[in-house]
């Protein structure tokens, strides 16, 4: 397979296709917004001016969109994916969405002759553009493995957890285990402050100890300085713990962490800071 379509070329997406390129895949790409694609327009991918375009010669097609709406809209809408792929074609869906949704599409794609697969992917802005994300895969076995070189070029620990919709589950596994270290990581600076203890000192002990996550190592700086900027923006957080607290309520489970974080993300949404990085979280605990 050498022919891709990739539509969603946002902050991850971008960097995706741009590894796709490096390990020698022919990309076309869609996306909203012509202008924000012309670097990559550029590099070698060739732009398409439809969905339907973008996927009717492609082997394969990736796709990383904002919501389940714009999912359901990509792949089931006029135009769309399961309307004008090619026989034959895998699909990987890569955005963070409903399991429920990953298993229609697999349903669906499969009584047309398609390969889908939901695919998302942790790891952020600089896993993406490192080629290091982590992959979690749902679907057929057989398809998993016939798609490694695809998923290899945009990460490094690839994992097929099971059939459609569990790459979806264990995403939102790790959504659930990000806001109780991210909510940890701004406990532990807000106290940090109130005892005058030197934050970025502070971080360097702890966090190649016990305490050291992700969160610890690239965020908890970001929080320090007051930067804001996105590399995974609060309101996609938003959506992927609204997507978990609700698959938690049909099995009873109960979440308490998550259910903090995700009012205090609202507040901040609300504030009109949902296009903030989720190291954002930290202006809940300033005074």
């Amino acid at each position: 397979m050498r022919e891709l379509a990739f539509i969603g070329v946002g902050i991850m997406g971008k960097s995706m296709v741009r590894n796709l390129m490096k390990a020698g895949f022919r990309l076309t790409i869609y996306s909203r917004t012509k202008s924000k694609c012309e670097d990559v327009i550029s590099e070698g991918a060739v732009w398409a001016d439809s969905v339907a375009e973008c996927v009717k010669y492609a082997d394969a097609v990736c796709t990383i969109v904002g919501y389940p709406k714009d999912v359901d809209e990509v792949y089931f809408g006029a135009g769309g994916i399961l309307e004008n792929a090619k026989s034959g074609a895998y699909l990987i869906d890569m955005t963070t969405t409903s399991p429920s949704l990953s298993a229609r599409i697999y349903e669906t794609g499969k009584a047309k002759g398609l390969h889908p697969l939901d695919a998302p992917v942790t790891g952020g802005d600089t896993g993406a553009r490192s080629g290091t994300l982590s992959i979690l895969v749902g679907g057929d076995a057989a398809d998993y493995e016939t798609c490694m070189p695809i998923l290899q070029a945009m990460g490094k620990k690839i994992v097929h957890m099971g059939p459609a919709g569990s790459g979806q589950h264990a995403k939102m596994a790790n959504q659930i285990a990000i806001a109780g270290a991210l909510s940890g990581v701004c406990e532990a600076l807000t106290y940090a402050k109130a005892k005058n203890l030197d934050l970025m000192v502070l971080l360097s002990a702890i966090s190649a100890g016990a305490a050291g996550s992700f969160q610890m190592t690239s965020l908890a700086p970001k929080m320090v300085s007051g930067d804001f900027d996105p590399g995974f923006i609060m309101s996609h957080f938003i959506k992927d713990m609204t997507i978990a607290g609700g698959e938690a309520l049909r099995d009873q489970v109960k979440l308490p962490v998550l259910e903090q974080v995700l009012g205090q993300c609202r507040a901040l949404e609300a504030q009109g800071l949902g296009v903030l990085g989720t190291q954002a979280l930290i202006k809940n605990y300033e005074k």
